[in-house]
C-alpha cells in the first residue's frame, strides 16, 4: 500500500467495460504529459439506494493519477470527467498491501461561504474518526478539491487493501460509532449543516496500465 501523494486525480465515470476503457481511453491518457498511471474499477453496488446522490450512476470508474502539467484529452462520449487536486495529506494506515478496493465519496457545500467549514469538518472530524477506527481493509483516505471549483466540490478517496470493498464499507460506520459513545459526538461525526452528498459507492480493482 503506497502513501497517496498524487497531486492530481482525474475520475472518469462511464458504462464501458473496464477492459475497453483501459484499451481505448487508458492508452490515450497515458500519452498525456504528467500521467503516471491509469486504472479501471468496477462498481460494487450500482444503483444503491442507501445514500443520497445528485450524480447519475455509472458502471466503471477510470482513475488517472497525474502531476502538473496535465491537460486531459477530450472526454469520450457518455463519460463524465471530474478533475481534482490534492488539498491536504491523507489519513489512515499504510498496510503494505496493494489497493484492491475503493470507496468513492463526492460531496459539495450547500453554499460557497460554507466550503471551508465543510472541508474542516470532513478532515478534522469525519475522516479523522474513520482513520482512528482502523477498520480492517481501510488504508489511506485522501482529500481532493475540484480544480474548477464546481460540483462535486470535494473528493474523499478511500483506498482499501481488500477486493471486498463493500463489506469493509458496511463495517466502517458501526466500527467508527463504537468509539464515539456520546450522542452529540455521533451526530457531529455523521453530518454537517453544509454537507451535500453527491455520490458514494464502492469499487473493486479491474486493471491498470
Amino acid at each position: 500500500m503506497e502513501d497517496r501523494l498524487t497531486p492530481i486525480l482525474q475520475l472518469e465515470c462511464c458504462d464501458l467495460r473496464p477492459e475497453v476503457w483501459l484499451r481505448e481511453r487508458g492508452a490515450a491518457l497515458l500519452g498525456a504529459a504528467g500521467v503516471e498511471r491509469v486504472s479501471a474499477w468496477t462498481n460494487c453496488v450500482p444503483g444503491r439506494s442507501d445514500l443520497p446522490r445528485t450524480l447519475p450512476e455509472f458502471q466503471t470508474l477510470g482513475v488517472v493519477e497525474a502531476r502538473a502539467p496535465f491537460a486531459s484529452p477530450a472526454a469520450p462520449p457518455g463519460a463524465a470527467v471530474h478533475q481534482f487536486r490534492q488539498v491536504r495529506p491523507g489519513q489512515g494506515v499504510m498496510s503494505g498491501r496493494p489497493t484492491r478496493g475503493l470507496e468513492l465519496v463526492l460531496i459539495s457545500p450547500r453554499s460557497e461561504g460554507g466550503a471551508q467549514a465543510l472541508r474542516d469538518w470532513a478532515d478534522f472530524v469525519h475522516i479523522r474518526h474513520i482513520a482512528a477506527a482502523a477498520v480492517p481493509g481501510f488504508s489511506m483516505i485522501t482529500p481532493y478539491e475540484n480544480v474548477h471549483g464546481g460540483r462535486p466540490r470535494f473528493l474523499h478517496f478511500y483506498e482499501l487493501d481488500t477486493a471486498d470493498a463493500e463489506d469493509a464499507f458496511q463495517r466502517m460506520t458501526p466500527a467508527t460509532l463504537a468509539r464515539l459513545p456520546d450522542k452529540a459526538e455521533r451526530r457531529a461525526w455523521a453530518g454537517h449543516p453544509e454537507l451535500v452528498i453527491d455520490y458514494v459507492s464502492t469499487f473493486r480493482f479491474a486493471g491498470e496500465r
